[in-house]
């Protein structure tokens, strides 16, 4: 597992900007705009590199939405 730390740890500083816990609305934007491009991008093909940043941001948005969206209240 070190090896695969010390390899996270070098290339870290290019992937932080983009994987990351959003705690604003500004930082949920930036994160629903990539994961619009990465849908664009990888659509239904799970085989593809991208599919699991893909749904990796998916969760981090849907975290966020639970914490911080108000639930719609059925009339």
């Amino acid at each position: 597992m070190t090896f695969q730390v010390q390899t996270v740890e070098r290339i870290w500083p290019q992937i932080a900007p983009l994987v990351f816990v959003p705690h604003t609305e500004t930082d949920y934007r930036r994160l629903v705009s990539m994961l619009d491009e990465l849908i664009d991008i990888v659509g239904e093909d799970e085989r593809h590199p991208l599919a699991s940043l893909m749904e990796l941001i998916g969760v981090l948005i849907e975290r966020y939405e639970a914490e911080h969206v108000p639930e719609l209240i059925e009339a």
